[in-house]
């Protein structure tokens, strides 16, 4: 009957306006008084058009909210009418009739929105527990009220929560749940709690894993939308929630004061770490970026994601850091002030098909940049290591520890150089976790190479972040380590992902360690290292080489035909696992 909705909220307020003083002054037994009650509309009419644009308020978006803002709304009006009839009315008079008002018109709403909520004749045929009792999992609860899920418990972890209820509904523990869901009755699980730690996802998702057909969270607190509906905001949980870890002691601060207006070049820019280095970097204000990488595909893709983003100066080059005549050329054109050098072959098995290719892109490439860094003042150099550099058994390892060894004993001048180690990324083109994907959606069985293989694991954002924090608090020849966490068994990982996908069709193939392959991998030596300010952050103990020595070896190894055993002879404790 009226389009605009406002002009309810005004008729609202003179009609239950109305009916209030009717009913009060039939209860205190006095005579009607029109002009008490059209004065008292007035004012409430006004105090809703301009306090908080109460008129505007939609009945059918209401929340917890909403019934104090009107009751700050009318008894902001009541003080102003107050005053008008204060030697004429007696205060207990628009008192009482003041909280029969809010009594109806909060009322009024909530039945409004209850009944325009409400679930209808739908059939509920599944059943749903939400885990967390706080405001997103009430908003949960409300949005899932049209739904064919009917919300049996809301579990919660606080014991002062534990045996009340919300709207009827019983919140329980964990324990509790497990208990009554002895014969697998319930369907899903959402996770209602967006400031969770993913440490606390990973303990609900293996005690509840086998319990649901499907568990859900909501995102991350920084990531969710306010103003958008949760329900529609849920995601299936990833092995990448699962694996996640965030670490506390990120100091924002220090990596932005490192960065922060400086011409910085990324080496290997097109690739997983390199790329995400880019994104940081321009995250984090640097004035330039010099993108460098041989792959033309790689540096196109990352150069296209970035190059307009309007605040840093982005410049592709596409070069190979083996060609030393044209990598000086592009440092004497640029002269960056830090350097990041993530370009290397990593994936073990083609590395040991193609040895000599990986100690010239590896150590050669390593070598020149290093060289020209210190030719041309760099303050700052970043060599990204790995994990399998740690008492090698493939070449790749071998190649990347004989790096770390040049880092930490060239003769550096002006430039700091430092190194930094840490294991596999979640979702980088080596890793397992986007092969494993790809063969649950071609529905084939995942390959795994033994059953007792473990890997440490951190995702590709959290790795950077903290490549990034290390190289602020190096001074030079340090090989930093990055806080890992526990070793994760892939069997494991392949099983967990297999439970998230759906499909428990699939089945583990076990085809056996490959060439180069160990079945765990180590971030130290000899387990000495040095505390930082940060625990997420750890130096290894220096390893002191001839320089002019390992110049030599590294020169012989170009020209020798054995060039496995001279990688044992600079690497002692390489011990090549063939097959």
């Amino acid at each position: 009957m009226f389009s605009d909705k406002r002009i309810m909220n005004f008729i609202v307020i003179i009609i239950f306006t109305h009916l209030t003083f009717i009913w009060t002054f039939l209860i205190f037994h006095l005579d009607f008084d029109f002009q008490v009650v059209e004065i008292v509309v007035a004012v409430r009419i006004i105090a809703s058009r301009f306090i908080f644009k109460d008129y505007a308020l939609s009945w059918s978006k209401i929340s917890q909210k909403t019934f104090l803002l009107k009751s700050v709304v009318y008894f902001s009006a009541f003080f102003i009418y107050l005053i008008i009839f204060y030697k004429s009315i007696y205060i207990y008079f628009l008192l009482s009739e003041l909280f029969l008002y809010l009594f109806l018109i909060n009322g009024a709403i909530y039945s409004y929105y209850h009944y325009i909520h409400r679930s209808g004749n739908i059939l509920k045929t599944k059943t749903l527990i939400i885990y967390g009792a706080g405001e997103a999992g009430i908003t949960l609860k409300r949005e899932f009220q049209k739904s064919e899920y009917l919300v049996k418990y809301f579990v919660d972890d606080d014991k002062r929560l534990q045996k009340q209820n919300i709207d009827g509904i019983q919140i329980i523990s964990l324990e509790t749940l497990q208990k009554k869901n002895l014969d697998n009755k319930f369907d899903l699980l959402t996770i209602a709690m967006p400031s969770i730690p993913l440490k606390k996802i990973n303990k609900i998702y293996e005690n509840l894993k086998d319990d649901f057909k499907n568990i859900q969270i909501l995102p991350p607190l920084n990531e969710i939308l306010q103003n958008g509906n949760f329900s529609k905001q849920l995601k299936n949980i990833s092995v990448e929630d699962l694996l996640a870890r965030h670490p506390a002691d990120l100091d924002k601060h220090r990596i932005s004061a490192f960065l922060q207006g400086k011409t910085i070049l990324i080496t290997g820019a097109g690739g997983s770490i390199g790329s995400e280095l880019v994104r940081q970097a321009i995250i984090f204000k640097v004035k330039k970026i010099i993108m460098l990488d041989h792959s033309e595909y790689n540096l196109y893709k990352i150069d296209d994601e970035v190059s307009q983003n309007g605040s840093v100066e982005i410049i592709s080059v596409l070069q190979s850091v083996v060609n030393s005549e044209l990598l000086e050329k592009t440092f004497a054109k640029y002269r960056p002030e830090i350097v990041i050098h993530a370009a290397a072959y990593k994936h073990v098995p083609l590395v040991e098909e193609n040895i000599q290719e990986a100690i010239l892109n590896n150590i050669i490439g390593t070598k020149n940049t290093i060289d020209i860094s210190i030719k041309f003042g760099v303050q700052k150099f970043i060599l990204i290591s790995t994990d399998k550099a740690v008492r090698p058994t493939n070449v790749m390892g071998t190649t990347k520890r004989i790096c770390e060894l040049y880092s930490q004993n060239a003769k550096s001048g002006q430039t700091d150089i430092v190194a930094v180690r840490f294991g596999n990324v979640l979702g980088s083109s080596g890793s397992v976790i986007p092969k494993f994907k790809s063969q649950i959606e071609q529905g084939k069985n995942i390959t795994v190479t033994h059953p007792d293989i473990t890997r440490y694991f951190m995702l590709i954002p959290e790795a950077c972040e903290l490549v990034l924090q290390a190289g602020a608090i190096g001074t030079g020849g340090e090989i930093f380590i990055l806080d890992m966490g526990e070793p994760i068994k892939i069997v494991d990982l392949a099983k967990n992902m297999i439970k998230l996908s759906g499909n428990q069709n699939i089945q583990i193939e076990f085809t056996g360690l490959r060439a180069g392959e160990k079945l765990y991998e180590e971030l130290l030596i000899d387990g000495t290292d040095c505390n930082t300010d940060y625990e997420s952050i750890t130096v290894a103990r220096p390893t002191k080489y001839n320089f002019q020595k390992l110049n030599a070896d590294i020169s012989e190894l170009l020209n020798t035909e054995n060039q496995i055993q001279q990688l044992k002879n600079i690497v002692p404790e390489f011990n090549h696992q063939k097959n």
